[in-house]
């Protein structure tokens, strides 16, 4: 195949993310920027219906995402959502509404089981056509609270953990997502679907998965508010894994309310997850009641420097957050960086090799006999056969890599999870915090988002402060902070396991203060005179 047909096939699949020509979507969207409170006010006065809701995303989604600047984001629709929307506008007439996500449209990243008419195949060919025999326990929250499950998004295939050198936001199944502010950039991943949905207004919530970055960075690059979890808080139970030692779902949403609010509706205990066990005492029951809008006053707010210096225009941005801040009361202590910067990134890599490998092993033996495919070395075997379709611009060497390992008893991988923990938390974010006596660290989440290089994979040129809250199981958020030539930048609060609470009072504190949440335009590519 020469490179134009390859080209042209391409395009066809959504696997190539070239500047597109087309004129910017002019349709009005009466609930573009629309709050969970502003459609429960819509919907308690009748003006909208979950029905209505449900359709005009789903509208939304057929111009935007399919059409448009076809940003690829949403990879399947829920065939049902019209009429679960319906029963539960039935439900709010007969009975009242169940609480503040009741007939709300979410969509859920494509790693997270649903038992229903959709698929779950983490963006692989080698899982088309799987159903799963149960719903995650995210998702049975979810329904639940009467959320709406309106579909699942595109993501780096297999969560990012196939090759090292991907590229984010690309899937064998789902192609490429396109970030929605300049379509020639990245979205980051592996959320980069649910990040680039929710940016775009395709949905009212989304639901993301980390085990590091994932969450976090794709809400930094598509201006919006994203928290990964501590560790327990929200179980793992039916999501397609990488590593249980840091997996997490998380909520991404425009606000920190939203966001709030999606994270009291997630988190509970699993008995199918044991790690939710550690959460009794700890969760709170209603997250929201943590936003206040004086919540910097009094902080003492720790700057992890050595993540700083990456771009001088990220910097100028975290100066002027680190003022707000101080106006808002905080005091800045500067810097306050984590002891044990810089050691975690073989440990870590040696760890996620060791449970991918066992944890995806064990998710596909639940899938039963049925299942596409039953093991890693199955899915290796099954890209091998289908190289043109699941590995046009990237291998798996990271999945072989992860073959290789052995069981989990063996004295490297437990080594590397002893030093992994001391050194992200004893030593790191713990000893920092207690010697400062802070409520969080904050630094940069992410640069800017780079241009889309299917042939080279992904180049972020900077910003890894995912790793120390992702590898300890401690909990981050992210709240936009700016823009960098219209291009979003995250500012990071992390701190201490099940510090939520306070994390989301002080993000929720500066997001009032700044107000920097702007739609995105679907630019072609970036306008250097912003």
């Amino acid at each position: 195949m020469n490179r134009r047909d390859l080209l042209k096939r391409s395009l066809l699949t959504g696997g190539v993310a070239l500047a597109p020509r087309f004129a910017a979507a002019q349709t009005p969207f009466d609930i573009e920027e629309a709050t969970v409170a502003g459609l429960q006010e819509k919907l308690r006065s009748g003006e909208y219906t979950a029905r209505s809701l449900v359709e005009k995303y789903l509208a939304r989604i057929d111009e935007i995402d399919k059409g448009g600047p076809r940003l690829n984001a949403v990879i399947e629709l829920n065939p049902d959502a019209p009429a679960i929307a319906e029963a539960l506008d039935k439900e709010r007439r007969d009975k009242g509404a169940r609480g503040p996500l009741h007939g709300i449209p979410v969509l859920i990243k494509d790693n997270i089981d649903t038992a229903d008419h959709m698929m779950t195949t983490a963006g692989s060919l080698a899982l088309n056509g799987s159903i799963a025999p149960r719903d995650a326990f995210v998702v049975q929250r979810l329904r639940q609270a009467g959320a709406v499950i309106l579909g699942k998004t595109n993501l780096s295939e297999w969560a990012n953990f196939r090759s090292s050198h991907s590229s984010s936001g690309w899937s064998g199944r789902g192609g490429q997502t396109r970030n929605p502010y300049a379509l020639d950039r990245n979205p980051c991943g592996s959320s980069s679907g649910s990040g680039a949905a929710t940016a775009a207004n395709l949905c009212a919530l989304a639901v993301g998965t980390e085990t590091d970055g994932s969450v976090t960075c794709p809400s930094s690059m598509n201006g919006l508010v994203g928290i990964k979890p501590t560790l327990g808080l929200v179980s793992r139970s039916g999501i397609i894994p990488i590593a249980h030692s840091q997996d997490t779902a998380g909520p991404m949403a425009r606000t920190v309310t939203d966001a709030a609010i999606l994270l009291t509706a997630m988190a509970g205990i699993d008995p199918n997850d044991a790690v939710t066990k550690e959460s009794a005492g700890k969760a709170q029951p209603d997250y929201t009641k943590f936003l206040d809008p004086n919540g910097l006053r009094g902080a003492r707010i720790g700057v992890a420097r050595k993540f700083f210096g990456f771009h001088e225009k990220v910097d100028a941005l975290m100066v002027q957050a680190l003022d707000t801040m101080k106006h808002l009361g905080a005091e800045i202590i500067d810097p306050a960086d984590i002891p044990t910067t810089g050691k975690f990134s073989e440990p870590e890599n040696e760890v996620l090799l060791y449970e991918f490998k066992a944890d995806l092993n064990a998710y596909l033996e639940r899938l039963g006999p049925k299942a596409p495919v039953h093991s890693l070395q199955e899915i290796i075997d099954f890209n091998e056969r289908n190289a043109d379709r699941e590995m046009p611009y990237f291998g798996q060497d990271l999945m072989i890599k992860a073959q290789s390992k052995g069981p989990l008893t063996t004295s490297a991988y437990l080594k590397a999870v002893k030093l992994c923990r001391e050194l992200s938390r004893k030593q790191g974010i713990d000893a920092i915090m207690a010697q400062h006596k802070l409520d969080a660290l904050v630094a940069p989440t992410a640069g800017p988002a780079w241009l889309i290089d299917l042939p080279n994979g992904d180049h972020s040129g900077g910003g890894d402060f995912t790793s120390p809250a992702a590898i300890a199981g401690y909990p981050h958020i992210t709240v936009p902070a700016g823009y960098v030539f219209g291009l979003p930048v995250g500012l990071s609060f992390a701190g201490r396991a099940y510090s939520e609470p306070v994390l989301i009072r002080l993000a929720y504190a500066f997001e009032q203060a700044t107000k920097f949440r702007k739609p995105p335009k679907f630019l072609p590519t970036v306008d250097l005179s912003i």
